[in-house]
């Protein structure tokens, strides 16, 4: 750590052991599979600067996706002023006496860990009053006090793009970047083996096919849900747990696919397992499954991070994501990019990229599950 410090604060390496730690924040206020893509970034700063004290700041819809983490000394969870058109004096309130409490730590730097440029978080990294302020921007100059500014990096890998970040710091990237990371709750991971036995089935037993992208022409049909759940039973005697985002698609704060999902319920198939429920127990059927089928989303991200991977669903990248950018990363992770609309991807071409994914062995599929370590403290 003593050359990156050199380079980081201008002055020389001390040797006394009453030398302060370091003291780094990492600010991320996006989406949670956005928290996950992060997840890499903070494992190669850890590794370069093993001393450093480690801060996150996240809010309270993402943070749960790195308690747990080993590399985070310490979360910071700040709530939502605004959720859809409702607005909260009290986390108004709550963020003055945040921003407060985190200038009071004195921070070396703060990293704004978005490979886009995104005012709202570097102005409350400026907030933070840390000595140097690492961002992606287009123009520095509307930032008056952002001291480390870097061009945003288009058509690159988001995970590749937040790794860049750490270049100000004297730590190159690394030559294998670390793959993202969830360390997965074991009260979640006894949901999901409980809820497997009451169907009578097994982890590793059954895929995971879901639904949940916000662009319609990324979603699978119900004709491909039905007839792909019932090929990987009548060839593998492989269980399909069906699932989907609860509500309605019109809601502004969180669109649901309710009704996309009421044809397949109403086909009443007996080797579909309907799972209607909140996001941390539907990734523990997810993490104890063969595989798993999304469409581009939060839970594909996740499902590539789990031991079966994930076979991700693209379509119409010329106006939307790409997976170059947003893609799955994992060690069994795979997508498929439809021109316009996942319904025209043939059943052959699927399941031709689905057959890899397929040969995990369960036995080793459990054994792979990550080990679970202690929470972070939370900083109201």
């Amino acid at each position: 750590m003593g050359e990156a410090w050199r380079y980081y604060s201008g002055r020389p390496t001390a040797t006394s052991n009453r030398t302060r730690r370091m003291k780094v924040l990492v600010i991320k206020r996006d989406k949670i599979g956005d928290l996950l893509f992060t997840t890499p970034m903070l494992a190669h700063l850890k590794a370069s600067w093993p001393d450093a004290q480690v801060h996150l700041l996240a809010n309270d819809y993402n943070a749960w996706v790195v308690e747990g983490n080993r590399n985070v000394d310490r979360l910071w969870v700040y709530r939502r002023v605004r959720q859809g058109s409702r607005l909260s004096l009290a986390a108004a309130w709550h963020q003055l006496v945040q921003s407060a409490a985190l200038r009071r730590e004195r921070f070396d730097v703060a990293i704004i860990a978005n490979g886009d440029e995104s005012p709202r978080a570097i102005r409350r990294g400026l907030a933070a009053g840390a000595a140097r302020v690492v961002a992606c921007c287009d123009d520095a100059r509307r930032y008056a006090r952002l001291t480390d500014p870097l061009p945003v990096l288009r058509g690159t890998h988001e995970c590749e793009r937040l790794l860049a970040l750490l270049a100000p710091l004297g730590i190159a990237a690394p030559a294998a970047p670390p793959l993202p990371e969830y360390r997965l709750p074991p009260e979640q991971a006894q949901f999901a083996r409980a809820w497997v036995a009451e169907r009578s089935l097994a982890p590793g037993g059954y895929i995971v096919l879901g639904l949940g992208a916000r662009r319609a022409k990324k979603q699978p049909t119900t004709s491909q849900v039905l007839r792909w759940s019932q090929r990987l039973h009548a060839e593998r005697g492989l269980a399909t747990v069906f699932m989907w985002t609860p509500g309605k698609s019109d809601d502004r704060l969180y669109p649901g696919d309710d009704d996309i999902a009421q044809p397949v319920l109403d086909a009443r198939k007996p080797w579909i397992h309907p799972f209607r429920g909140p996001i941390l127990p539907a990734l523990g059927l997810i993490f104890s499954a063969r595989t798993s089928i999304f469409p581009d989303s939060g839970l594909m991200q996740f499902a590539a991070a789990s031991p079966g991977g994930v076979l991700g669903l693209f379509a119409e990248t010329d106006v939307s994501p790409h997976p170059s950018q947003w893609g799955p990363r994992g060690k069994r992770a795979d997508y498929l990019e439809a021109e316009k609309s996942v319904a025209e991807l043939a059943d052959e071409t699927v399941f031709a990229r689905l057959t890899p994914l397929l040969a995990n062995p369960p036995s080793r599929l459990i054994s792979s599950l990550p080990g679970l370590g202690p929470i972070p403290s939370r900083e109201s």
